[in-house]
């Protein structure tokens, strides 16, 4: 019984610390627009970027790594006097970022987790981790598509694991991850093909004012792009 209490009981910790959608938290502690209310919609680093303030998006970046990271560590730590090896280390990062993609705390509704990936990646393994985070930023300088060197590191990361470390219950989960995280850019991909993804450090159009509500009465966001707000004048 013990043998599937106590790798169960780590997931759904992981799961819960995964669930704090740090996007929205630093937007609101710092007095930002929610990052669901514009560019993207994502609640992730690389959307809160778009706002201007990229201490925020650092500190988004941190913190989603870190809530993939920490509960893994605490794992391959601490988890062997339970019974919880790598791969039960490599379940607790998967529901970490299970936790980030459907956040119970904030309706279900997160982002795409590539930084809480990493952290998790990072933490089973800091070779493979290492390897993910180099190919994402080889991708990154080369095409300036966060999106796609996301897609690419994803692809690779469980590739990286079996043809390195072998074949294990751990492939599975790095594999799960890096599918989800693909299925989870799939506008972002609709947008590469027709070449109008936005490219890194490129500042929402329509990024809104702090303090102002997350839906449009015309459309999504601060204000539906071709929209006149003149139509109310009566003429003279």
């Amino acid at each position: 019984m013990q043998d599937l209490l106590y790798p169960l009981l780590a997931a759904v910790a992981g799961y819960l610390l995964g669930s704090l959608s740090f996007a929205v938290i630093v937007s609101r502690v710092m007095g930002l627009s929610d990052p669901r209310s514009y560019g993207s919609g994502n609640p992730g680093a690389t959307n809160v970027l778009r706002s201007g303030n990229k201490k925020a998006a650092l500190l988004t970046l941190l913190f989603d790594a870190l809530k993939g990271y920490v509960p893994v560590l605490l794992v391959v730590l601490y988890g062997q006097r339970f019974g919880l090896g790598e791969d039960s280390a490599a379940f607790v990062g998967l529901a970490a970022f299970l936790g980030h993609l459907w956040p119970v705390f904030f309706k279900f509704e997160g982002g795409k987790g590539v930084a809480t990936a990493a952290g998790v990646l990072l933490a089973v393994n800091p070779l493979l981790g290492g390897a993910t985070l180099l190919t994402w930023l080889i991708i990154a300088y080369f095409s300036r598509y966060s999106s796609l060197a996301a897609i690419v590191a994803g692809v690779f990361a469980p590739f990286y694991q079996m043809l390195i470390w072998g074949a294990s219950p751990t492939v599975l989960f790095v594999g799960l991850m890096g599918l989800l995280l693909v299925w989870r850019h799939e506008a972002n991909i609709k947008k590469l093909l027709n070449g109008t993804e936005s490219k890194i450090g490129q500042k929402a159009a329509s990024a809104p004012p702090a303090g102002s509500s997350k839906k449009h009465p015309h459309g999504e966001g601060y204000q539906a792009r071709g929209h006149s707000h003149h139509h109310g004048k009566k003429k003279r």
